[in-house]
């Protein structure tokens, strides 16, 4: 197949990155519209690196259990997600194991309906890519969480994964065994992230476990049996080392260690009909104004908004963070009924920013030019809308941001006086990016700079 951005990286490569320099942008930041569902999410990130063998999320009963408190006693049923980010270190490959258990009287029917599961190396190396390329077929990405996230947003499934499966009465299954390679030629360190969107027919209880492989008679690494699996879920501890222990919310502190996420969430998908207050229509912004809508906003970081968009945890582990910071996995699913309400025809331009940090509004953004090494961002982003001559578009772009980069635009369109255009934005948050970004419309007088 070719890669159409191969050529690219030849543009982009070496990187040198002068001194940054700040700079303030005044301008409009709005807090976004809409809200989070309440689809539940079985989001397991934490250990981020698994260096010792243990449970990294589990939501099974603990009665029974040699360690009751690595189980959260919880059950999905109906539509859910499971989200999976983790990473090996060592010589020995590490499996991750995700169960389904079913503590009913009826068999349960899982079916899994989307979703994807992509390794580091060699399914998706992180490597350097432009600001913006057009990803028509999915073939952009950097990283497996880049990659996963752009297989959902198309509603893709595995040929190879089951479509559904039944789980009998007091039993337990595999659901998903996936390895992450290292050692032996391959690189000494490996990561795996995946998002799955399932729908359950009864209650069931799911779990996130981790071993390494066992090695045959031939020495040959082979994945551990099922009983292994089921002994770790009944005897076993939380799998190690620990991530840092989160600030407690609404503590006062000069640093706030957000923490990383084992637990069940609130919200697989954000969506908002974004508009003017109280009106049907967003209008353009004035030329050299631009207005932003803030994405991924959280504690300590609302961009002077005061909204906290994080799904909150109604289960979690004691030393593990009280929300799911970052919204990783989240669907931001936008429309933008725009307006253009001056006596001029005007160009509008969507782009995606990555501004500082800051909480209290300041009037405006600060961006970094040039922007510095650290990627704060890689993904695709889905855009839907009528260009100039009427004619529907789908146009998916795969960005990469770094710290205090003002993003290029992802489409410019030209609106007449009075005009009124949809936009549908999409993107699934991708893990490994770093929150807050924001969403920015700018507008000029058609003619004029």
């Amino acid at each position: 197949m070719l890669i159409p951005w191969l050529p690219l990286l030849a543009q982009v490569s070496p990187e040198v990155f002068p001194e940054p320099v700040p700079r303030f942008r005044t301008q409009e930041v709005r807090p976004l519209p809409g809200g989070l569902d309440t689809v539940p999410v079985f989001n397991s990130n934490s250990p981020e690196l698994v260096l010792q063998e243990g449970i990294l999320l589990s939501t099974f009963g603990p009665a029974g259990r040699r360690h009751p408190e690595a189980h959260l006693n919880y059950t999905f049923q109906g539509r859910f997600d499971l989200f999976a980010h983790h990473i090996a270190d060592g010589q020995v490959p590490l499996y991750l194991g995700i169960l389904v258990g079913n503590p009913g009287s009826r068999p349960a029917v899982v079916s899994i309906r989307q979703g994807a599961s992509f390794l580091t190396q060699p399914d998706a190396p992180f490597v350097t890519l432009p600001p913006v390329v057009g990803n028509p077929l999915g073939a952009v990405f950097s990283g497996p969480g880049s990659r996963a996230m752009d297989a959902v947003l198309r509603g893709r499934r595995p040929a190879d994964w089951p479509q559904r499966v039944e789980v009998a009465p007091g039993e337990t299954q595999l659901l998903f065994l996936w390895p992450i390679p290292v050692g032996r030629d391959r690189p000494s360190r490996n990561g795996r992230s995946a998002l799955v969107r399932l729908w359950s027919s009864q209650p069931v209880q799911m779990a996130s476990l981790a071993l390494h492989a066992v090695q045959d008679e031939q020495g040959q690494w082979q994945p551990p049996p099922l009983a292994a699996w089921q002994a770790l879920l009944d005897g076993g501890q939380l799998a190690g080392p620990r991530d840092r222990v989160p600030t407690p919310p609404n503590q006062a502190t000069q640093t706030l260690i957000y923490g990383r996420v084992a637990g069940v969430g609130i919200g697989s998908r954000w969506q908002a009909l974004v508009t003017d207050r109280g009106r049907p229509t967003l209008s353009l912004p004035d030329p050299g104004r631009p207005l932003s809508y803030g994405l991924s906003l959280l504690q300590g970081n609302t961009q002077g908004t005061g909204q906290i968009q994080t799904a909150p945890l109604i289960r979690r582990y004691a030393d593990t963070a009280y929300a799911a910071h970052g919204n990783y996995a989240i669907e931001y699913a936008l429309t933008l009924p725009l307006l253009n309400a001056s006596p001029q025809p005007r160009a509008v331009t969507l782009s995606l920013d990555s501004p500082l940090k800051q909480d209290t509004s300041q009037g405006g953004l600060t961006f970094l030019e040039p922007p510095p090494r650290q990627v704060f961002f890689r993904g695709t982003v889905r855009l839907r809308y009528r260009d100039d001559a009427g004619l529907p578009q789908t146009r998916y772009q795969h960005l990469v941001l770094r710290r205090g980069q003002s993003g290029d635009p992802l489409l410019t369109l030209t609106l007449p006086p009075g005009g009124r255009r949809l936009v549908q934005v999409d993107l699934l948050y991708p893990p490994d990016a770093t929150p807050p970004q924001v969403l920015t419309l700018r507008s000029e007088d058609v003619g004029q700079e």
